[in-house]
This record gives structure tokens, sequence and C-alpha cells, in this order.
């Protein structure tokens, strides 16, 4: 059974930082590629961050270059979500997903797997 478990959500003010976690289970994250999403109230889901299972190279939206950084930790088959410079509009649930490497080309595939999500609040 294949589970992923974010953790590290909070509240902080604009220009803080934050750091999420999502722990894998059923899955190597070494060989699948594992994704961080956001969804705030009345928004589409937006994809911020992707890391390739077999190069590690990464991936982020325009939104968040430079600001966000997304590793994983294969000894602990863990990814992360390190945010900096937050801003109100970073607002948002964020989600860990997960699916094949080779389909690690886009944040539109569909992703197999998913968490239950862990909420980022930045205030002004």
């Amino acid at each position: 059974q294949v589970q992923l478990m974010e953790s590290g959500g909070g509240s902080v003010q604009a220009g803080g930082s934050l750091s999420l976690s999502c722990a894998v289970a059923g899955l190597n994250v070494r060989l699948n590629c594992l994704a961080w999403f956001r969804q705030a109230p009345g928004k589409e889901r937006e994809g911020v961050a992707r890391i390739y299972g077999d190069s590690g190279a990464t991936y982020y939206a325009d939104s968040v270059r430079g600001r966000f950084t997304i590793s994983r930790d294969n000894a602990k088959n863990t990814t992360y979500l390190q945010m900096n410079m937050l801003k109100p509009e970073d607002t948002a649930m964020y989600y860990c997903a997960a699916v094949r490497g080779w389909q690690c080309v886009s944040f539109n595939v569909e992703y197999a797997y998913w968490g239950q999500g862990t909420h980022v609040t930045v205030s002004s």
C-alpha cells in the first residue's frame, strides 16, 4: 500500500520560512517522480515543484522559483519542500504527490498517489 504523509505546515509571517516533509511508504522515492502541489480556496490546484526519480533534477513553477527548494532523502524515503521568502499568496493547502518516473514531465499528468495535505498560512 502506498501512503504519502505530509507534515510541517503552519502559520508564518511574510518573508519567513517553512519546511514541509512528505514521508513516502510503499514506493521508492529514487525510482518515482515526487511533486508538491498547492491549492488555495477558490483557486485551481497548481504544481509547485517536482523532482525526477532517476536524475534528481528539479523543476519549479515560476511563482516559486528561487524561493522554494524540493529535495529528497533516499535513506528516509522522504521528500521535502523548503519554502523561503514566503508571500501571502503562498497561503494554501500543500499536497505531496507521486507518479511513475517516466511520467515526470509535467504537473498536468495524472499523479497516482496523494497525501492528505498540510496547510500553510502566510500573513502580511
